[in-house]
């Protein structure tokens, strides 16, 4: 199966869509965290600031600046301690006092809240460490910076970062195969119920769904269609004996009644009224013995009690045969009948039946094709089947009543007039379920092209 066929189960896009929907959960509850707790660090970092400030402030406003640089001297050792920062500076941005060397680069006194980096001697070596700060306008055009350093709080932030990205990443990866899993588990489970049932549209129909014993939805559905199922085959099986037993017991009546009007017509004294009226009779019972033929043909094709032998048929030869046969009947009434195709192909099925189906066919066109039309029968095959076609010119069937004109006992209005009991298609449909392949009723621009598809192998 193709990638793009197989995306297009529901089972992969039940898949793909578990996943992501678990994939952006994961990573919208991590971004969420990862943005509370940033906000709650800058909040922190923020009211240190601002009481540094606010305690700076009050000491300026209670000793003037000289209190002011006062108190920052003795608070120049704080980065090594705290990481506070701290700066005065006068009109011109030069440095008052202070544990920085001087104003921030790019950065105007105008500004509230700044965020800059400083450079510090660590093991050895120059670390650049991040400041964020805030600027205090003082009178005469003084500038007072307070801040501090928000390394540890970057590098949580970062920490922050990739375990935001890992986690997704690992949710994801757990996420793709337990969805996966279970949408095989659907999957499979789906398959075994639709190959079930299909072996119970071919007649089986003591097949019953699976039931794997997980109380499941699906063990639910199972136990409740193969109860229906169970119904279904146990009134199928009473239709099915009540319908072979009337139609074999009406087998002897019609025959004995079919004798004694064939010994009767042997009189010679017998009235020519009476004689045309037996005639009639005769024709009507073979017509009656006829449909109750089909009617058999059509319960044992559709029937499941009865294992019809399948053996390897020569569908090809069975067609060239078929048409021989028919040959002499075709050109009295004018009619051209060909067959065209392989020279063998071979399916497995009941050769009686397929016989009879393709004889039903062949007979249907040369009923309704008038003289000088054609009827082409052809077998053609493919990598995976073998179609049997049988096209004529004649009136054809209108498309509404093309799947209508399958089930038994159907007739067009047109064909009212013409002897039959609408069951040539219907068998013909039956044997098709008997073999799993099917039937397809199409245009052929003019007449009718009907389409039968088996299966290989």
């Amino acid at each position: 199966m193709s990638a793009p066929r197989k995306f297009r189960l529901s089972t992969s896009r039940l898949t793909a869509l578990f996943a992501a929907i678990f994939a952006a959960g994961i990573a919208i509850l991590l971004t969420t965290v990862y943005i509370l707790t940033a906000r709650v660090l800058d909040h922190e970092v923020d009211v240190v600031i601002q009481a540094e400030v606010n305690g700076l402030i009050d000491d300026y406003r209670r000793g003037g600046v000289l209190q002011l640089v006062e108190t920052l001297h003795r608070r120049a050792d704080s980065w090594g301690r705290t990481g506070a920062v701290y700066l005065l500076v006068d009109a011109q941005g030069r440095r008052i006092a202070g544990n920085i060397a001087g104003w921030p680069e790019q950065i105007a006194t105008s500004d509230a809240w700044i965020e800059f980096e400083i450079d510090a001697s660590e093991h050895g070596g120059v670390v650049a460490h991040p400041v964020r700060a805030q600027i205090f306008k003082l009178p005469s055009g003084r500038s007072l910076l307070v801040g501090t350093d928000i390394l540890e709080r970057k590098q949580l932030a970062s920490r922050l970062r990739s375990a935001m990205i890992w986690g997704t990443s690992l949710c994801l990866a757990l996420a793709v195969p337990v969805t996966y899993f279970y949408s095989q588990r659907v999957r499979r489970r789906i398959a075994a119920v639709a190959t079930t049932c299909e072996s119970i549209m071919t007649g089986r129909l003591s097949e019953r769904l699976p039931v794997e014993g997980s109380h499941d939805e699906f063990d639910e559905l199972a136990k409740t269609v193969n109860g229906m199922l169970d119904r279904i085959e146990q009134q199928t099986s009473v239709l099915r004996t009540t319908f072979d037993s009337a139609a074999h017991d009406l087998r002897a009546p019609l025959y004995r009644a079919r004798v004694r009007i064939e010994e009767a017509l042997q009189h010679p004294d017998l009235a020519s009224g009476s004689r045309e009226v037996m005639d009639a009779t005769l024709a009507e019972l073979d017509r009656v013995q006829r449909t109750l033929g089909t009617l058999l043909q059509i319960a044992q094709a559709d029937g499941s009690a009865r294992e019809l032998a399948l053996q390897a048929v020569d569908l090809a030869e069975l067609a060239r045969e078929i048409v021989d046969l028919y040959q002499p009947e075709a050109s009295e009434r004018g009619l051209s009948l060909a067959f065209s195709g392989e020279t063998h192909a071979i399916i497995r099925g009941n050769q009686q039946l397929l016989a009879q189906a393709l004889v039903n066919l062949v007979e249907n066109a040369l009923k309704y094709v008038p003289a000088s039309g054609r009827i082409d029968v052809a077998v053609e095959t493919t990598s995976n089947e073998v179609n049997l076609t049988v096209a004529d010119n004649g009136p054809g069937v209108p498309a509404a009543e093309r799947e209508h004109i399958l089930q038994p006992f159907v007739r067009l209005e047109r064909d009212r007039t013409q002897t039959g009991s609408g069951l040539g298609l219907s068998l013909v449909a039956a044997v098709m379920r008997l073999h799993r392949g099917t039937v397809e009723l199409s245009d052929n621009a003019p007449g009718l092209r009907v389409a039968c598809r088996f299966q290989k192998g």
